[in-house]
């Protein structure tokens, strides 16, 4: 596996890969493309720990029979991935506006609750990308570890190597609503408090 792909570096103003607010040392999970059907899953492992989370949504999935009011009576934090996971770069400014601006009226209106959260589809952003985030008042989040999840449906244990050998403090740790990431991620959550960590979110006031 390339290292590169794993652990991910921006060094942009406006590109959030780790918390550098917390007073612990502790990570971030981060679960990108939900809300799916492995959502209720997920939320049971999180409560059972007590692990605190963050959610990146596309908005074209979340209807109002999903489980959203459970993610925030349990302390997580929803965010906005898009509205249907287009590679927002292939778009002009205007059409990359647009399409965030629906997915955030949408979740607001559906939850009632203010989004400030932004992580764009495939990691891939521009100039134009950013400037929409900012003038919609969100913070477009990335991450610092990258799980592969989404490639390891078979060899699932790997998913838990990639993390916890590339841990560091106040890291964001890219996953997602997958059966697999749902198979290990007690183990997971295990593994990183093994090794000192506790578990953040970001706050709102970015």
């Amino acid at each position: 596996m390339d290292q590169s792909r794993v652990v991910y570096d921006s060094t942009h103003p406006q590109i959030v890969t780790v918390n550098g607010a917390q007073s612990n040392k502790s990570v971030i999970l981060s679960f990108d493309d939900g809300p799916s059907k492995v959502l209720p899953q997920i939320l049971d492992i999180l409560k059972q720990y007590d692990v605190p989370a963050m959610f990146f949504w596309q908005s074209r999935l979340l209807y109002p029979s999903r489980p959203w009011q459970r993610v925030l009576d349990e302390g997580h934090i929803i965010g906005t991935h898009s509205r249907k996971h287009r590679n927002l770069v292939q778009l002009s400014y205007e059409e990359q506006h647009q399409d965030i601006q629906n997915s955030l009226a949408h979740i607001e209106k559906t939850t009632g609750m203010p989004v400030a959260f932004f992580r764009p589809p495939y990691g891939r952003f521009n100039s134009d990308t950013l400037r929409a985030a900012k003038i919609l008042g969100l913070t477009t989040v990335m991450w610092r570890i990258a799980s592969m999840d989404w490639e390891l449906k078979d060899d699932p244990s790997q998913i838990i190597r990639y993390v916890t050998e590339n841990l560091e403090d106040g890291a964001i740790i890219l996953l997602h609503e997958l059966e697999q990431t749902v198979a290990i991620l007690p183990q997971l959550i295990t593994a990183i408090k093994e090794q000192g960590y506790s578990f953040s979110v970001l706050p709102n006031e970015q």
